[in-house]
């Protein structure tokens, strides 16, 4: 069913430490609840509670994004990226990607989705185009903070995160609109 794997493609350019990824919402492989759909699909836009195993030594930040590979752009879809988070914060609570919320570190740099907000946005598969998977990755970063500017789409923030991570984990959900 799915056979691009966007993380397993870089690993051959530059292969990274295991970080372990779990969530109170998100089980690995299986479908999303509805609170993580978007509000266009009944959901409500939550951020999934997602923790994370300490980064090796070394590590001075945290970064988190939520991608889709299957989303019938070409290019994928991204949903979440958030970096600059502290090294002693190793847990994001549910609906941390809120707009405004409080509920992320004062430090962290929320960067624009595809639609160009600051804030997390759930599944919302087309229907025709089959099952989504929604990839979030932790990334242990060797730097307190990533030069990016605020206004940086997520792709940039992967550039950056190529040259910084130390360790790498992900928890991937699905969704399907059919």
């Amino acid at each position: 069913m799915f056979s691009y794997d966007p993380y397993a493609e870089l690993a051959t350019l530059k292969n990274f430490a295991p970080l372990t990824v779990t969530s109170e919402n998100v089980r690995d492989g299986e479908p999303l609840a509805m609170a993580q759909w978007g509000a266009r699909g009944g959901g409500s836009d939550s951020s999934p509670q997602l923790s994370w195993s300490a980064g090796p030594v070394g590590t001075l930040s945290y970064a988190v994004t939520c991608f889709d590979p299957d989303a019938p752009t070409g290019s994928g879809f991204w949903h979440w990226a958030v970096c600059n988070i502290p090294a002693t914060v190793t847990s994001l609570a549910e609906n941390a990607g809120a707009p405004g919320s409080q509920l992320l570190p004062a430090e962290a740099l929320t960067l624009p989705n595809e639609r160009r907000l600051t804030s997390f946005i759930g599944a919302g598969p087309p229907p025709t185009t089959g099952a989504h998977r929604y990839i979030f990755a932790v990334h242990a970063v060797d730097v307190a903070t990533l030069d990016v500017d605020p206004q940086s789409t997520p792709a940039v923030l992967g550039f950056n995160l190529h040259f910084h991570t130390l360790a790498r984990g992900t928890l991937t959900g699905t969704a399907s609109a059919d």
